[in-house]
């Protein structure tokens, strides 16, 4: 892929300590930090690095150094590439579905306002309501595994909180005994599951309300009131909860291509900025209304930024999750024995996906293609000449 025209990095210097101070209101600290942290990404105020081949010796001109900030749009390629290697071992030989579960818009503003307690909510709710209708015998029968990410954007930058989860087409009987396929183009009924999500949801939410961990502001201040608060609730119900269910797609090697598309996406990647005149970003945005036909958007820089800030998670907060046979305390034993289960049906299968692979490089030789290693490191006060970006002299 070419490299974008202008990058998110480049509207942040242009903003400066300005569109801090214009929105001292609600900006944070947290903000500050991932505005830093992107404005800093790969430039030499973070230092750098000097990378050669381990096959025929070829040394690369200076690197800077990546911020790692999980918001930032440059960052993510390699951290995408190291947990999806990772996973590798732990996909099985059968094809997988993807079910997203979505909030209802009425939640936008509580989700914005109790970030930590309604995305977690979000995650345990849709998790739990996939292992409960699975090991229905009525519909699969089985305990299933899968991991959940966190998305809270949608195409316009708006607040749009859903997650997704990928899950094997089946799942190990109860008493662990045989593997229990699903139907070929059916996984679990989606109205069932958008029953039962929405009453898990809500339900958590008023446990919340109760252990007085919900916080209101603005427009929601008078929820504070039991009586008004159990009154919006019950509007909850009368609202259309949308999950989505995909038929079941491709085996491991199609999945890892896929997993890629959802686990470190950030609220916009640079590719999609178009431009940036008078004040104003342009970026592209897909229509899913109308076909999802490509269109384009005009902000102002100062709304821009504060829509992207929008999706700063809670510092701490774990996006990607891993529930049933793939939870962490649960994977070393069931994983193996849904492969042995799996290899009385397709032995051929399980070998290259359970053999361990050696991780790739991230980076290739030019000259003859071969792995590249860090043979040198530059720290920052050794490239002072350079000036850092605007925004952090300022902000400094």
């Amino acid at each position: 892929m070419s490299r974008p025209l202008f990058e998110v990095a480049d509207l942040i210097r242009s903003a400066g300590t300005a569109f801090v101070e214009r929105n001292r209101k609600w900006i944070r600290w947290q903000h500050i930090k991932v505005l830093l942290a992107i404005a800093r990404c790969r430039t030499s105020a973070l230092g750098g690095h000097i990378d050669a081949c381990t096959r025929c010796g070829h040394r690369a001109t200076i690197s800077y150094n990546s911020c790692r900030n999980r918001h930032c749009p440059k960052c993510q390629t390699a951290a995408r590439e190291l947990w999806i290697e990772a996973r590798r071992r732990e996909l099985l030989p059968i094809p997988y579905v993807h079910v997203v579960f979505t909030l209802p818009s009425q939640l936008a503003m509580l989700a914005l306002q109790n970030k930590k307690i309604i995305y977690d909510l979000l995650l345990r709710a849709s998790a739990e309501t996939l292992l409960e209708v699975a090991r229905d015998p009525r519909l699969l029968g089985a305990e299933i595994g899968f991991f959940s990410v966190l998305h809270t954007w949608n195409q316009k930058l708006g607040i749009h909180p859903h997650a997704h989860c990928v899950v094997p087409a089946g799942g190990l009987s109860l008493d662990h005994t045989h593997w229990i396929p699903s139907r070929p183009r059916y996984f679990l009924p989606v109205e069932v599951l958008r029953e039962v999500f929405r009453g898990k949801f809500v339900d958590g939410l008023e446990h919340a309300f109760r252990q007085h961990q919900l916080h209101f502001s603005g427009d929601l201040s008078l929820l504070v009131q039991p009586k008004i608060f159990a009154s919006w609730v019950r509007t909850l119900f009368r609202k259309h909860w949308v999950v989505y269910s995909k038929p079941p797609f491709g085996g491991p090697e199609h999945v890892l291509q896929y997993l890629g598309r959802y686990t470190h996406r950030v609220a916009i990647s640079n590719h999609r900025l178009i431009g940036f005149e008078n004040g104003q970003v342009i970026f592209r945005w897909r229509d899913s209304a109308h076909h999802n036909k490509q269109k384009r958007m005009t902000l102002s820089l100062d709304e821009f930024l504060r829509r992207f800030l929008l999706h700063v998670l809670p510092k701490g907060f774990v996006r990607i999750r891993n529930f049933g046979f793939l939870a962490n305390r649960r994977r070393s034993i069931l994983l193996p024995l849904c492969l042995q289960v799996l290899g009385a049906l397709q032995q051929s299968e399980i070998q290259p996906t359970s053999a361990p692979k050696q991780s790739r490089p991230l980076r290739y030789c030019p000259k003859c293609g071969g792995p590249m290693v860090v043979v040198e490191r530059i720290s920052t006060i050794q490239m002072q000449p350079r000036s850092p970006p605007l925004l952090l002299t300022a902000a400094a």
